[in-house]
């Protein structure tokens, strides 16, 4: 194992291990991609997908705008030139006819030279006009834009507010006219009614069943209790009754792992500073007279990682994790290993144990509720199967992620990842 003093030991958990001995944290790291050339043009078409919704509106702004702009200054270009023709006066100074057309001819010449000098000056004047035209409307544009999308911005910090806890009394409630936006804050609103009337009903569904359930399985247990330490009580009777506890146990955990799943898998109520460590070194130590009646070893590595979360779940799912290692184990001289710490920037818990091979495709399917490796809702007495449904529960509802491969030489290696706060 690697010491937990040693940082000169700890960069060795990167390398892939030998088939007999300690896991690595996911074994080795994966090949990086080949990073393929793009050309300009690909470049150019992935620009829209970058571009926020605010900015796509401004500059769709702009530009019609701007080509309103232009399409007005041509217009005016060919107006001004027909004006000028039109309001052109005519001459007639009584000249004979060869100089008259002289006359003419230079007074046409001077009729689009002013024709050319009204359109040089507009287009002067004209063309700093439309940049600035241009510029304003990205600006005028970009207020516009963003009054428009105020409302979806309002349903935005709303919705990253919600929470179960929150559902009851957080509503957008957007105030304004009937229109599409509205519609839609009306309908998200509508939604988070239903949400919160089903997480209510799902609140009081666990809390009935957690008493109608446990009531009877208790009280079954307390009269075969009482009948067990009857001394006249025959050895078949003591026998049936040890035979019935035995199955009446196997219910109450039963009931307590699905009352578990239901609340791991609801929004957080309770949230905590706590270090992973800690979590681990408690779950460790309830587990150790179990892995001792197995004949079974636990190895610890436990370095610190703070973070934020509900402790009861967390250490919950470790244990989880610490029994289903010892339970399916080999039968003689198994080992357990519990690591914990900082990998890649994000809090790590590993669980790893000797065992009988796993195959890679029936891994993910261990996760499922009452899923064990090759057989499928069928009795077993090692457990109702939920262990590892109640670890992914709590650590989703903890944003992060777990994840399971065969271990070289049999058994898992299983590893929880953590978001530091």
């Amino acid at each position: 194992m690697i010491s937990p003093h040693s940082a000169r030991k700890a960069t060795r958990v990167q390398e892939a291990p030998p088939p007999t001995g300690p896991p690595a944290w996911d074994g080795p790291p994966p090949e990086h991609p080949v990073a393929q050339q793009r050309t300009a043009m690909a470049r150019v078409k992935e620009l829209p997908a970058k571009l926020s919704i605010r900015w796509r509106l401004t500059l769709t702004y702009g530009a019609l705008v701007f080509a309103a702009a232009a399409v007005l200054l041509f217009s005016v270009y060919a107006i001004i030139g027909t004006a000028i023709s039109t309001a052109w006066p005519t001459i007639d100074l009584g000249l004979p006819p060869s100089q008259d057309a002289e006359l003419q001819i230079a007074w046409r010449n001077w009729q689009k030279l002013a024709i050319a000098g009204a359109r040089d000056a507009l287009f002067s004047s004209a063309f700093l006009a439309l940049a600035g035209v241009g510029i304003l409307a990205l600006i005028i544009g970009y207020f516009v834009a963003d009054r428009a999308l105020k409302p979806v911005a309002q349903m935005t910090a709303t919705a990253r507010k919600l929470s179960e806890s929150t559902l009851a009394h957080q509503r957008i409630a957007l105030e304004g006219p009937n229109d599409e936006l509205k519609e839609l804050a009306d309908t998200f609103d509508a939604m988070l009614t239903r949400l919160n009337v089903a997480f209510d009903t799902q609140r009081r569904f666990v809390a009935n069943a957690s008493h109608e359930l446990r009531t009877p399985l208790t009280i079954n247990r307390t009269v075969l209790e009482i009948a067990l330490s009857d001394p006249e009580a025959s050895a078949d009777l003591k026998a049936l009754g040890r035979t019935l506890l035995e199955v009446n146990a196997r219910n109450e955990k039963l009931i307590e792992g699905l009352l578990l799943l239901a609340r791991s898998e609801r929004e957080l109520a309770v949230r905590k500073p706590l270090d992973v460590q800690d979590v681990a070194r408690t779950a460790v130590e309830q587990v150790s007279p179990f892995a001792e009646e197995h004949g079974v070893t636990v190895t610890t590595e436990l370095v610190s990682a703070p973070t934020v979360g509900d402790p009861v779940l967390l250490e919950r799912s470790v244990s989880n994790l610490l029994e289903n290692a010892v339970k399916y184990n080999i039968p003689e001289n198994g080992k357990v290993w519990i690591r914990t710490g900082m990998v890649d920037g994000a809090l790590v818990v590993q669980v790893a144990n000797t065992g009988q091979h796993v195959p890679a495709y029936e891994v993910n399917s261990l996760f499922e509720p009452f899923r064990r490796l090759h057989a499928d809702r069928v009795e077993s007495a090692k457990g109702a199967g939920l262990g590892l449904s109640i670890v992914r529960a709590v650590v989703q509802a903890h944003g992060g992620n777990v994840s399971a491969v065969p271990r070289d030489g049999g058994g898992l290696v299983v590893t929880i990842r953590l978001p530091r706060r």
